[in-house]
């Protein structure tokens, strides 16, 4: 599956990818529809696929004994949805559920690490792609604490607590 060539202009990971490596990752793509309430996957499951998003909203959850799923981030076009499948152990650390109907390509995550292997600049620029997505989360992260517990008039500030 490629992107249409007169569609959109390729926008978060696959943008940040050079065109060459894009169409040899969006070669291993499916394109999947998936129906608002869907839950995508758990925490503590295999972490064997990873998806980016290209409409719709994906809300990431985790469980709280007494609580139960707590929303933490909700994601949409243009993001990758799990990284977990990148590093040992290889289980989601959280959960997933759409909030709309989503349209994703979703990545079997041998074959891209095969692919990886194969070519390994592919592989560095899909890594640091990933570990760019990881770091605007974990600002957006930070943000959100800063906002929650920060002292007054430090909202979305950025300064440290």
């Amino acid at each position: 599956m490629t992107p249409d060539p007169g569609g959109p202009v390729p926008e978060g990971v696959l943008a940040a990818l050079a065109a060459e490596h894009r169409g040899r990752l969006m070669a291993l793509a499916r394109d999947v529809a998936l129906p608002g309430g869907t839950r995508i996957f758990e925490e503590g499951e295999e972490a064997d696929r990873f998806w980016i998003i290209r409409s719709g909203t994906v809300a990431l959850d985790i469980h709280m004994p007494g609580r139960g799923r707590v929303v933490i981030e909700t994601i949409g076009a243009g993001s990758l949805l799990g990284w977990s499948w990148l590093c040992p152990p290889r289980q989601w650390h959280l959960a997933a559920e759409t909030r709309e109907s989503v349209r994703a390509w979703e990545f079997d995550a041998a074959a891209v690490h095969d692919l990886c292997v194969e070519d390994t600049a592919l592989g560095l620029s899909l890594v640091t792609a990933v570990a760019e997505s990881i770091g605007d989360r974990l600002r957006a992260t930070r943000t959100r604490l800063l906002d929650l517990y920060g002292p007054p008039g430090a909202q979305g500030s950025g300064a440290a607590p």
